[in-house]
This record gives structure tokens, C-alpha cells and sequence, in this order.
């Protein structure tokens, strides 16, 4: 389906607004941290946090909804659902983050540019 390039950005906003929504409590960077080793259960994950099942349902709801995390019903126990982390939200986020960067470096040597003109200068 085309998009005109304004929805496009649009789109690309809102997905980094809900990212940064749900990397902004640190229980939730802890689940995410523990999922980078291997997909886990909910009660694992709160077990090994030491936070309650309630809290940590809400904690997975939020990154789900961040689209930062998804669930799978696991292979050994098909009632058992198990959660990893969605590569492709890591890496627009990456993208995101490089550009900015790339933004900033262009800025710096900019000014360094100036600094360096500026040197010879008599003031």
C-alpha cells in the first residue's frame, strides 16, 4: 500500500514515540536485557527480576504495545507462551539513532571547519 512520504514520517514517529514509552522504565530495560540471552516465560522473567506476575504481565503488555517484544506459544509445552525480542524495532531504532548521530558529526566538523578559518583570522 503507497504512502505519501509525510505519513511515512508520521508512521516512523509514532512507532519511536511507543519505543521510547517502553525503554523509559528501567524494569522494562531489565526485561529486555534478560531476553537478549534467550526467550523466557512471563514468570521466569518476573522470578528472575524478583517482580510480582501482576506487575510483570503489565511490564510485557507495554513492550508488546512498544512493539519491542512478541509472544510465541512455546515448542515443549504448547499452552506455555514464551518471549523474545522483535529484532526489527531494535534496528529502526538503530537507524534513528545513526542519523541523528550522523546529524550531529556533520555539525561538529562544521564548526571545527569555522574554528580552523576563524584561527587565522586577526580578531
Amino acid at each position: 500500500m503507497w504512502m505519501p512520504p509525510s505519513a511515512i514520517v508520521h508512521y516512523v514517529v509514532n512507532e519511536l514515540d511507543a519505543t521510547f514509552a517502553a525503554l523509559a522504565d528501567p524494569t522494562r530495560r531489565r526485561v529486555i536485557e534478560l531476553l537478549r540471552e534467550r526467550t523466557l516465560r512471563a514468570s521466569e522473567i518476573a522470578d528472575r527480576l524478583g517482580v510480582s506476575r501482576p506487575a510483570m504481565s503489565n511490564h510485557l503488555k507495554a513492550l508488546r504495545s512498544g512493539g519491542l517484544v512478541d509472544v510465541a506459544l512455546s515448542e515443549e509445552d504448547g499452552r506455555a507462551r514464551r518471549y523474545r525480542l522483535r529484532h526489527e524495532r531494535f534496528v529502526a531504532l538503530g537507524a534513528w539513532l545513526a542519523d541523528l548521530e550522523s546529524h550531529w558529526a556533520l555539525q561538529l566538523e562544521a564548526f571545527r571547519d569555522h574554528a580552523e578559518r576563524d584561527r587565522g583570522e586577526p580578531g
